[in-house]
């Protein structure tokens, strides 16, 4: 089975403030969309991140060939726990994730 980053041309994460994340998929083609949207669950993505799937939120832009994810970051950004505090290396985590 694939994983997400053999289907995606690009899968990119940055900050979306100091609580959030958001995580880019872009998809490159519309064959590539359907095969991600239809493929990638909340729960999917959820279990990778360590959270709740309600906390996921998830927009999908078929005209760009485009998903994004975005979903609570563990600690604050910038705290003493902060690991990446850019947010740069969730989007490795999420295109190790088998379709």
């Amino acid at each position: 089975m694939p994983k997400l980053r053999d289907i995606a041309q690009k899968v990119r994460s940055k900050n979306a403030g100091p609580f959030w994340l958001t995580i880019d998929i872009f998809c490159g083609t519309p064959e590539a969309y359907g095969q991600i949207t239809s493929a990638l669950s909340d729960t999917q993505v959820a279990a990778t991140f360590g959270t709740s799937a309600q906390n996921i939120k998830r927009f999908e832009l078929p005209d760009l060939n485009v998903v994004k994810i975005s979903l609570p970051r563990p600690t604050v950004q910038g705290s003493i726990q902060d690991r990446d505090m850019h947010g740069a290396s969730w989007a490795a985590l999420l295109g190790e994730i088998t379709l």
